[in-house]
């Protein structure tokens, strides 16, 4: 990525969610929400800690193009407000076969709503 884009619109690798004990320790010890288009398991860490994302697709959500689509939206709306947590949380979400006819926005909007239910999202957002 050029030297040139921010850090805070970064996505690093310390932030994404790499191995399957990491996903599954999300889904069993944290929150569950479900949305239109995705659910998303949060499991809230201590604040040193940064957010961590981690996205599943599978082959409901459509073929392997609309499942790409769908993993970049997911990750783009982390991305973009990862910024209004109000503490660092594991996140991962589970893309639903409704995500194929959603665009930026109405992901972004679901993904608030959960972080809003879940205590997560920052009082002046």
């Amino acid at each position: 990525m050029p030297a040139s884009v921010p850090r805070r619109f970064r996505l690093p690798r310390e932030q994404r969610l790499r191995h399957s004990r990491e996903y599954a320790a999300a889904r069993e010890t944290g929150l569950r929400a479900v949305r239109k288009c995705l659910i998303a398991n949060l499991q809230p860490l201590t604040p040193p800690a940064t957010a961590r994302l981690g996205v599943v697709t599978s082959r409901k959500v459509g073929p392997a193009v609309v499942r790409s689509r769908a993993r970049r939206l997911l990750r783009e709306a982390f991305r973009l407000n990862q910024d209004q947590l109000r503490c660092p949380a594991v996140v991962v979400l589970v893309a639903r076969p409704a995500i194929a006819r959603c665009g930026l926005q109405e992901v972004e909007r679901e993904l608030k709503s959960v972080w809003r239910e879940a205590g997560l999202l920052s009082a002046d957002r």
